[in-house]
């Protein structure tokens, strides 16, 4: 009996709370925020007093049955028990991703032991599962326990049921509803159209993207042409008095000027990753260091262009629709060598957008050229009979599959 692949994926949308349901909804982040802490201040006094943690079951009774009925968590009540759940749950995740980093088992950089979380924190998440009775009522609107029915501007279709819903406010005071739904990649490939094409991919700076087939896509440097804009922001945020309203109104006036410009990369983005992903089977890019370049003076314009978000879309897009997406070597000398000829040039600086191989005599578009020898490093290429330069290439994978993890596949302005 063969199993069923799932993948998940976020689709998150846009809400408008009304004051009501939003003071019920600082009630219900505020609480869970409290639930964690008090989860991770049990922790910590188990550690000092060199005794076994407290397990879930008796954080749960502790923190949420018990403290209902004291003064001075009474308040926990008025929100409903699955957030103060799924908040004893975070802070259980936070700590086995922890020691699991400890260990070496986890992938990715070194992180730290979960800390408090601060009322002072712009951005609040809250999480509801199947169990807490949400719904979405006839005339759409997203029906949360005690906050009540919340406007939502759909900006899509769900394509499946969710299972999950987190809302969040960002720190631009937005509000978001983010649903988890559970995806079959093998019906998402059949609405791909069929195509034998393969292309390579050279990120840049003065391009953001040349294709192998001489395609060469403009980086729309959305934060540098938003630069006097968030100047000007920032300067009349640090003229304000600390504590102060006008301050605080200065903050949200930074944050949504920040937000404005990363909401318009991640749908640059999603458009691109979604085009390639449709007209190509086959698709090859390097795996650039990022976090080494964003350390050069170049640090600003890599930030702007968002590879690294630009090449997890490609990743999951790649899974989803049966896609084959290969990253090969970032030490690869895809600039010096010739795609004609094979021949190793030798290194050239950035000024040289063009150049002459010394063996063959073919004149190269640095670009063109490089994005031409990524697809034959990848083994995308084909030779003059029809088979492939190198080895065949393999499916991408995904490397992380935790809640936080989910790629967002749509998001309403």
């Amino acid at each position: 009996m063969s199993s069923v692949i799932v993948m998940q994926l976020r689709y998150a949308f846009r809400l408008y709370p009304d004051t009501g349901q939003q003071t019920a909804l600082a009630k219900a982040f505020g609480c869970a925020r409290v639930v964690f802490n008090d989860a991770v201040r049990a922790r910590e006094d188990a550690r000092k007093a060199e005794q076994p943690f407290p397990k879930a079951a008796e954080l749960s009774t502790r923190l949420i049955t018990e403290a209902k009925r004291t003064a001075e968590r009474s308040w926990l009540s008025e929100v409903s028990a699955v957030v103060l759940q799924q908040s004893l749950r975070d802070a259980e995740s936070a700590y086995r991703n922890f020691f699991a980093s400890l260990k070496g088992t986890r992938k990715g950089p070194k992180i730290g032991p979960p800390r408090f979380k601060s009322r002072k924190d712009k951005r609040q998440s809250i999480r509801f599962t199947a169990n807490a009775r949400w719904n979405i009522t006839d005339s759409g609107r997203l029906n949360l326990p005690k906050i009540g029915a919340v406007k939502v501007k759909w900006s899509r279709t769900l394509p499946t049921p969710p299972t999950s819903v987190t809302v969040i406010k960002d720190t631009a005071g937005r509000y978001f509803a983010s649903f988890v739904i559970d995806t079959d990649p093998a019906a998402d490939a059949e609405r791909m159209p069929e195509t034998d094409r393969t292309i390579g991919i050279d990120l840049g700076l003065t391009h953001f993207a040349v294709l192998s087939d001489g395609t060469k896509i403009d980086s729309p440097r959305f934060l540098r042409r938003a630069e006097k804009k968030l100047k000007k922001a920032q300067q009349e945020l640090s003229r304000k008095q600390k504590g102060s309203k006008n301050r605080a109104k200065a903050r949200l006036k930074v944050a949504r000027a920040h937000a404005k410009v990363a909401d318009a990369r991640r749908e640059f983005h999603h458009q691109l990753s979604t085009k390639l992903i449709s007209e190509n089977q086959g698709i090859a890019v390097e795996d650039l260091s990022v976090a080494g370049l964003a350390r050069t003076k170049l640090a600003k314009s890599v930030h702007d262009a968002g590879w690294s978000s630009f090449i997890s879309m490609l990743e999951y897009k790649a899974e989803r629709y049966g896609r084959t997406l290969v990253k090969i070597g970032r030490f690869e000398p895809t600039s010096q060598t010739c795609s004609t000829c094979g021949v190793k040039d030798g290194p050239k600086p950035l000024n040289v957008r063009e150049w002459a191989c010394t063996a063959c005599g073919t004149v190269h578009d640095r670009d063109i050229n490089a994005a031409l020898n990524v697809k034959t490093a990848a083994g995308l290429a084909v030779s003059a009979c029809g088979a492939p330069v190198r080895p065949g290439a393999i499916p991408a994978q995904r490397e992380e599959t935790g809640s936080h993890g989910f790629p967002t596949e749509s998001r309403a302005a």
